[in-house]
């Protein structure tokens, strides 16, 4: 049992969590692309990307692995990209600061999920016999690639006229 559920129905809402938070953060990194910011979007994808990365460590381990270093490392990361969006509502450095946050995070759930598909998918699964494996490697370096290149255009483009305004949610 987790949280008073069973394990199985914990791990299935770990994962349409991040299946919310990977679908989700398409159309945030699509309206950075053309600087927009809409509220409910915005705010679903940094909610469930907070809820799976911090109940990846409710699971049952014996050592600590890459999901938590990634877990981790993605809720630090959260923590100035919410500021940036909410707090200081996009100003100034934090335009660029909340872009970048929120690209990192939307990696690093990307990343958690080609190793998991890898891992559980029977056909790829040879290709996955340690976190090493070439093919593994080189679907990782594709990512962080791709990453790479959406970050950069939209730090470029990402340039909200008034983004207080955008919806409910950023008006907090």
């Amino acid at each position: 049992m987790i949280l008073g559920i069973s394990v199985a129905a914990f791990t299935a809402t770990h994962v349409i969590l991040s299946l919310i938070a990977l679908l989700s953060g398409v159309v945030v990194v699509r309206d950075l692309l053309q600087s927009r910011v809409p509220a409910g979007i915005t705010a679903l994808f940094l909610l469930a990307t907070f809820a799976t990365s911090a109940g990846g460590f409710l699971f049952d381990s014996k050592q600590i692995g890459p999901g938590h270093y990634t877990g981790a490392l993605s809720l630090a990361i959260l923590l100035p990209t919410a500021v940036a969006i909410y707090g200081l509502r996009l100003t100034g450095p934090w335009r660029w600061i909340y872009t970048v946050g929120a690209l990192a995070v939307f990696y690093l759930n990307a990343l958690i999920a080609v190793i998991q598909t890898f891992i559980k998918v029977p056909v790829l699964r040879p290709f996955a016999t340690s976190l090493t494996a070439p093919a593994l490697v080189l679907a990782q370096l594709a990512l962080l690639a791709l990453f790479v290149g959406l970050g950069g255009l939209a730090v470029k483009r990402f340039h909200p006229q008034n983004p207080h305004v955008s919806g409910l949610l950023l008006s907090i």
